[in-house]
């Protein structure tokens, strides 16, 4: 059905205003197909949607042609540099890459080296996927992207490394009980770095400000009451992201584990537990990331006085960023 709709150059082809818009918008950006996609193929698409622009597209050119040219534009190019970003660092690259350090994190018996290890090694693979995917329509220095990779990997390091040290002197925990709550502390070292991230990286909002749309698009103001509401739904995405990805896997794997199949071929316990880590990356990240617009909404009287002063809307919008 979405093939049918018109046309847009930049818009969605789904409603943003729903959930199920939202999500159905995130599947295509996180889609691996367009990792394959060829060099050739990226530079025909590329060049239709400039034809588009011009109004010199060719006969027979259809809206599910341009929508699909668009998609691989937007999954492979950055809007702001016109720069490829690299494979990894895609958000279609987000599943398949970041899949085995979600596997790395929930191993069982972790040691101290190997906790600090996958946690540094998401921690910069996440830094690298927020700085690849970066807001370059400002110049910012790379000091603030530096600053907000090293909160995230010293929180994420210190709470993992302080969780595993007091379960190893919890006395009353039996050692089937250790292991299984051990499973569970990557969450809380995870979610906790996401939050020091956005925190760190986009402070400078809270105190300049981001800005406030009309209905027509207009920039009517700068607001701090905004940048507020767009840091917390923001960080609330990163803390419900790793959610599932981190507290199912070790649920689900603590009961098949059980199963006669597993406990005979122990060689087939990390193939399944790739598998169903794969199967939760892949649910959550849509689910999470669709949870708000990325144009959020909020009216005008919760804002500063100036901002009421400079519009007619009752409702103006914010980009809150991902």
């Amino acid at each position: 059905m979405s093939e049918s709709v018109p046309f847009q150059l930049g818009r969605s082809r789904f409603d943003q205003s729903t959930f199920f818009g939202r999500f159905r918008h995130f599947l295509d950006v996180i889609d691996p197909s367009t990792l394959f996609v060829t060099e050739k193929r990226l530079q025909e698409s590329v060049e239709l949607l400039q034809r588009f622009r011009r109004g010199t597209l060719p006969p027979g050119v259809t809206d599910a042609q341009l929508w699909q040219a668009q998609k691989i534009k937007q999954a492979i190019i950055h809007p702001d540099t016109g720069e490829k970003i690299l494979m990894p660092f895609r958000m279609s690259g987000f599943i398949p890459f970041g899949t085995p350090v979600v596997v790395g994190l929930l191993l069982p018996n972790q040691t101290l080296m190997s906790t600090v290890f996958w946690q540094w090694l998401n921690q910069s693979h996440n830094a690298c996927v927020n700085y690849s995917n970066r807001n370059a329509s400002k110049s910012a220095p790379v000091s603030k992207f530096f600053q907000g990779y090293l909160g995230a990997v010293t929180s994420a390091v210190s709470i993992a490394v302080g969780l595993n040290v007091l379960i190893q002197r919890a006395s009353s925990f039996s050692p089937t009980r250790r292991l299984l709550v051990q499973r569970f502390i990557p969450f809380p070292a995870v979610a906790s770095a996401n939050v020091c991230n956005v925190v760190l990286m986009r402070h400078s909002e809270l105190s300049e400000g981001i800005s406030v749309l009309d209905d027509d698009g207009n920039v009517v103001g700068t607001s701090k009451v905004a940048a507020r509401h767009a840091l917390l739904e923001t960080a609330l995405t990163r803390v419900v992201l790793p959610m599932p990805i981190l507290m199912l896997p070790p649920m689900i794997m603590a009961a098949l584990e059980k199963l006669p199949l597993l406990q005979r071929q122990r060689r087939l316990v990390l193939p399944v537990h790739t598998l169903v880590c794969l199967a939760a990356f892949s649910l959550a990240l849509p689910l999470a990331i669709s949870l708000f617009p990325q144009m959020s909404q909020i009216s005008v009287s919760q804002l500063e006085p100036e901002i009421a002063a400079a519009t007619d809307c009752q409702i103006v919008t914010y980009n809150k960023g991902l």
